[in-house]
């Protein structure tokens, strides 16, 4: 089952929370879509704009989004907008470039649909209202009777793995401690666990530590990997590669940990400090309480 908000607007002003509050939430009941597959939701997003003429479609700039959404495009002919940080009006947005080293005002001038993916952790969280119940919005089934069989078929379902982990989502945790490639081995990146563990923080990685096999490559925190913008974000023997940077420079807290005190990371850290993280560590994990 797939389900779809429906969203028709012809002024759009600076991004707000009440911009999106859904008028119309469509289901598609099929077991076409069980799984994440870009062929099947993108010919789904194809069916609802043609019957629904929507002026907007837009999706997180996540690997849901970033998989679907380019190839929605191309089957409605239009050129998406992606990483959308701010909205000036329904066709002005703002999206960084340069791995994040610069930002750029684009607009809109194509046909519709205006197709966004948007970086979620650039805007805050709506607080939810005592009347938000009164506003729900009403549920409308997707015809299905024209959904062509050549919309599924040219990939499909293997399986999914995930760690069992009771550890706070990385796209979403307020605090995320980091590690890279000074902390030299998968073992010794079990102290990162042990930090996360004790902060109730997210675990994170560079490109550099995944590519060395220490973690799986769903902790990959930069431009290849996850963007995140915790309320503290600590860096462990991360060098502050530019890329890295681009995933976590949003951050409200950064602290960064290094023996190389010329490291690129300190000139986006708040807080630095200069040391082994073989010493810091195990000094934070000794003087840290037990989590309650």
């Amino acid at each position: 089952m797939a389900m779809l908000t429906a969203f028709r607007t012809t002024t759009l002003p600076r991004f707000s929370s009440s911009i999106f509050a859904s008028r119309l939430v469509l289901v598609a009941d099929s077991d076409k879509f069980t799984h994440s597959l870009a062929e099947p939701w993108a010919g789904l997003v194809h069916i609802v704009q043609q019957k629904g003429g929507y002026s907007h479609i837009i999706a997180a700039a996540n690997s849901f989004g970033k998989n679907i959404l380019p190839r929605a495009a191309a089957l409605l002919d239009v050129s998406p907008i992606t990483d959308v940080i701010n909205i000036f009006g329904s066709s002005q947005f703002v999206r960084p470039i340069y791995a994040g080293n610069a930002l750029c005002t684009v607009r809109y001038t194509g046909s519709s649909p205006c197709m966004l993916t948007i970086r979620s952790t650039s805007f805050p969280v709506p607080a939810v209202s005592a009347n938000s119940r009164s506003n729900e919005a009403p549920i409308s089934q997707v015809d299905l009777s024209t959904f062509g069989e050549d919309s599924v078929g040219k990939s499909r379902y293997v399986q999914h793995t995930s760690q069992d982990t009771e550890r706070p989502d990385l796209g979403s945790a307020r605090v995320v401690v980091t590690g890279g490639r000074g902390l030299k081995s998968a073992e010794n990146f079990k102290m990162m666990e042990k930090l996360a563990e004790k902060l109730g923080a997210a675990v994170g990685a560079t490109r550099a530590a995944v590519d060395a096999g220490f973690v799986p490559n769903d902790l990959q925190v930069g431009q290849t990997g996850k963007i995140v913008a915790p309320e503290l974000y600590m860096a462990f023997g991360v060098s502050g590669a530019i890329q890295h940077i681009a995933g976590m420079r949003d951050s409200r807290v950064i602290v960064a940990v290094n023996k190389d005190s010329d490291a690129p990371i300190f000139q986006v850290a708040d807080y630095g400090l200069v040391g082994d993280l073989f010493e810091v560590i195990p000094e934070l994990l000794e003087k840290l309480p037990e989590k309650k």
